[in-house]
């Protein structure tokens, strides 16, 4: 049986598939995530507003590739590049792979490809695009831990997200 549109808007399409519910997005190929390391030891975090959660969230720097016809047949690495830039003010040298999965699997056919930044030079102030308030962290890879910890207790939700990409800053 064909796949039903239950209903669509511009970013998300609701679909039932032999009675199985999810969501995806028909303007994005992927998302990629940025586990980007300071040469001085620190952690690139942001920090926004998400109104599905009705509150602040740290994540790493993120967005989608493909998302809107100017980057309509962009690859991730270069997408990973842009949202770096865009999120945090930082440029790097390198941007590794590092592994692709699922975001949500029992919600959405997203799937999200981790990358390792490195050589950064900070050469903007970061924030987003228009629409976007995003406050940008550089947090000690020492104390990371800890400052999460002192975030989600004033409030803040940490994205899972944060905690895979420090799964990778320990590995070569």
């Amino acid at each position: 049986m064909p796949d039903r549109v239950i209903a669509e808007t511009k970013y998300l399409r609701f679909i039932d598939r032999d009675g199985w519910f999810f969501v995806e997005r028909p303007n994005a190929s992927g998302v990629a995530v940025i586990v980007a390391v300071t040469d001085e030891g620190r952690l690139l975090l942001v920090e926004q507003f998400r109104a599905a959660l009705n509150q602040k969230v740290i994540e790493l720097p993120a967005g989608l590739a493909g998302d809107d016809h100017e980057h309509a047949s962009e690859v991730m690495e270069t997408a990973a590049r842009r949202e770096l830039m865009e999120e945090t003010g930082y440029a790097c040298e390198t941007m590794e792979a590092l592994v692709t999965c699922a975001s949500a699997p029992g919600l959405a056919s997203e799937v999200m490809t981790l990358f390792r930044a490195s050589g950064l030079r900070k050469l903007g102030p970061g924030g987003g695009v228009a629409g976007e308030d995003i406050i940008v962290h550089e947090v000690p890879l020492a104390d990371v831990h800890g400052w999460l910890k002192a975030r989600a207790d004033a409030g803040a939700l940490v994205a899972i997200k944060v905690y895979a990409g420090l799964f990778f800053t320990s590995r070569p």
